[in-house]
């Protein structure tokens, strides 16, 4: 399977090694495989053409590698929307952010701060999917599929912070007022789907899959938001089994 190659500089440089967490629910031990938080990447090896901007002359702003510049300004960009939010950052912040002397020197690779962020958030959201499928392939049953999820989101949230605040805080129904919501995108559809089959193997009660779903990842969810605003203490790693069993026992058929 191919994943997303070129990811953030500093959050994401450490491939995660020997991840073997075991959570004992009920007294059934569920082995958690590796998480590889490089899966889930904001930059990808090829151009989108839709957002560059062709000009006569090469400008002085622009470093020698093209697709570095590109690079440097979506991690700018993420790092900013993330601490800032996207409305109160402007393209002179993100130039200034990435040692870019103007802001013409965006537009060469971007037409707008709007297409910055739809670049970003195809990005983000093909990296998960791509992930979700290496999840799904390595874990039969759908508690171990939840849990490897669970353990994806914990890792990102302290390796890769910018990340999960661009997908938990962030107001993305605002920021793309026309994409389809979250849940129907193709990485929460497995999500969904994985809860369907837990539902039909008797693992997970017999509600509405999409309660069900609101249910289990508000737990996660709203524990992650709380670390990602430092309204928790310690690092997401710490509240990480709490959490998991607190959001399993919600849904789990007993």
């Amino acid at each position: 399977m191919q994943h997303i190659e070129q990811v953030v500089a500093d959050d994401m440089s450490e491939t995660l090694q020997d991840i073997n967490l075991v959570v004992n629910d009920a007294g059934e031990d569920l082995e958690v495989n590796q998480t590889n938080v490089n899966d889930i990447g904001v930059l990808t090896p090829d151009e989108n053409k839709a957002n560059v901007v062709e000009s006569e002359e090469p400008s002085a702003d622009i470093k020698p590698n093209a697709d570095d510049s590109r690079d440097l300004i979506l991690l700018a960009a993420l790092k900013l929307f993330g601490k800032k939010g996207f409305f109160n950052t402007s393209l002179t912040e993100i130039a200034k952010e990435c040692d870019l002397k103007t802001v013409s020197a965006i537009y060469q690779h971007f037409k707008t701060k709007q297409a910055i962020a739809q670049q970003l958030y195809d990005n983000i959201l093909d990296s998960l999917n791509i992930s979700i499928d290496d999840i799904r392939r390595r874990n039969q049953k759908p508690a171990e599929q939840l849990r490897g999820i669970v353990d994806l989101l914990f890792k990102l949230t302290d390796e890769a912070p910018d990340i999960m605040r661009f997908l938990l805080v962030l107001k993305l129904d605002e920021i793309f007022p026309e994409e389809k919501p979250l849940l129907q995108t193709p990485a929460f559809i497995k999500i969904t789907k994985i809860i369907q089959n837990g539902i039909k193997s008797g693992e997970i009660r017999n509600l509405d899959p999409l309660l069900i779903q609101a249910y289990f990842f508000g737990i996660i969810n709203n524990t992650l938001i709380m670390v990602l605003n430092d309204d928790l203490p310690k690092n997401a790693d710490a509240y990480h089994s709490q959490a998991w069993l607190a959001a399993w026992n919600v849904i789990v058929k007993k």
